[in-house]
């Protein structure tokens, strides 16, 4: 089965044929860089790393460009209240954004570029559109047409009329449609700004991400991705922007992941349930951050709360465990795998992949082959080459999300807990309660959890 993924364009799933065989072009919207990402901008920036490391690794060459908004109202707004540069804080911000995403183990763009160094581009864009008639200079701005583009409202599947009903002049505006939108600002005393053919001023928002797509991947490309809230209008004008000067597809493919919600409520700095990656990945293992984004289907919603996030330490440690123990049963061996049993999970997964990046899916099939591998564990009859199979599962498979197993911590393994528990047994019955005290301790410290339940003991891991 060949790849499908769902397309926000045309509202279905679609078989994915790239513009150049074995390679994709992909733009993912990056963020607006005025303060620490917080856990709604973490999901795209890892969704579509997935969705990259999946093309490479099924063979593709891909050409993955992520950009920086580095000025806007936002960060003029900072740079005012801190009294700070907008490019000192952007700079500030780029750098805990490449922090955090690298905690959570995403690559980098083939290209990060910035909207300060792509103006020239940017200005070019906007000109050619005046000279088409597309765009008009009104006081030092530039707004788009809008209803000069007949198929504006495609990607949203709004039609122009209700768009209307909507649509405000604010104050200081000048437009000739309330639907038009701004391309170029004039810069007010004491901004940051660049000179242009209609003054001093700096690009709107929409417009610096159709230059960029322009320059770094062409007129058209294969994928274009961001969050759900980008889809209208930043993306409908992108679409707008750009077909209206090259008049061809921009995109053939547009991904939007959902939205997540903090204990089903919406994320809002007004309700004060903003939570930044920054401290997230202070309280918990940032490997497990990024797996409990991938544990649901990126175009659903998903909810956060501490309790699922705790979840998902204990099923991650699940994944772990049974890798850290083949590894210490194989103890280094070079054995080829059996690739019987490699296949027998690859198969499902790669269809799970397939069916528009079904990492909910792709996680059940890696729980599949812990369970089994912790039988084969048990199976006196295992062979290496079996062990090393699931060993190599668990490890190939993992790396396409992103998400690595091995440890590099001494951990005990499932058979010495079993042993320590049997031991702590014996003590409790012949009354040496300092002795089980003190094994329990041992335990503890490992991140192993004893339950003294009437049908005996039981233990979890605590930790991972």
């Amino acid at each position: 089965m060949g790849l499908n993924v769902y397309n926000t364009l045309t509202r279905k799933k679609e078989p994915f044929h790239p513009i150049e065989e074995g390679k994709v072009r992909m733009y993912v919207c990056g963020p607006t860089v005025y303060n620490y990402i917080h856990i709604g901008n973490a999901r795209p920036a890892v969704v579509f790393d997935t969705v990259r490391r999946y093309f490479e690794y099924r063979g593709y060459k891909v050409n993955y460009v992520s950009n920086f908004t580095d000025v806007d109202d936002r960060l003029i707004n900072a740079s005012k209240a801190r009294h700070q540069s907008v490019p000192e804080i952007a700079e500030q911000f780029i750098k805990a954004y490449k922090e955090d995403t690298g905690a959570l183990n995403v690559q980098p763009a083939t290209v990060h570029p910035r909207a300060t160094e792509t103006m020239p581009e940017i200005i070019a864009f906007i000109n050619k559109l005046v000279e088409s008639g597309f765009a008009y200079e009104s006081n030092g701005d530039v707004y788009f047409r809008t209803r000069k583009f007949k198929e504006y409202g495609k990607l949203s599947h709004q039609s122009i009329d209700d768009l209307k009903a909507g649509a405000r002049i604010q104050i200081g505006e000048d437009k000739e449609d309330p639907l038009d939108f701004a391309l170029w600002k004039a810069a007010k005393p004491g901004e940051i700004k660049w000179n242009s053919p209609w003054g001093d001023g700096r690009p709107g928002w929409h417009i610096e991400c159709s230059a960029m797509v322009e320059k770094y991947l062409g007129d058209t490309i294969d994928i274009h991705a961001g969050g759900t809230d980008l889809t209208f209008p930043h993306h409908e004008n992108e679409i707008a922007q750009s077909e209206s000067l090259h008049h061809q597809t921009m995109a053939h493919y547009w991904l939007h992941n959902g939205h997540i919600q903090i204990n089903h409520e919406k994320m809002s700095k007004s309700i004060g349930n903003v939570i930044l990656v920054h401290d997230l990945i202070k309280k918990f293992d940032p490997q497990v951050v990024r797996f409990f984004i991938l544990t649901v289907q990126y175009r659903h919603p998903i909810n956060f709360s501490d309790a699922l996030l705790n979840d998902a330490v204990q099923a991650f440690g699940r994944l772990k465990t049974a890798h850290y123990n083949l590894s210490h049963r194989l103890n280094e061996s070079e054995s080829a795998a059996n690739e019987t049993i490699v296949e027998k999970y690859r198969k499902p997964f790669i269809e799970a992949m397939n069916d528009d990046f079904n990492t909910a899916n792709a996680i059940a099939v890696l729980f599949d082959a812990a369970r089994d591998a912790n039988i084969a564990l048990q199976n006196e009859s295992s062979t290496i080459e079996e062990l090393q199979a699931y060993l190599q599962v668990l490890t190939e498979l993992p790396a396409v999300l992103g998400l690595t197993l091995a440890d590099d911590t001494d951990r005990i393994v499932d058979r010495d807990v079993e042993a320590l528990i049997q031991k702590r047994e014996e003590a409790r019955k012949n009354r040496a309660f300092d002795v089980a005290d003190a094994i329990r301790d041992q335990l503890k410290e490992a991140g192993i959890i004893l339950e003294d339940t009437p049908q005996g003991v039981r233990w979890k891991r605590g930790n991972v």
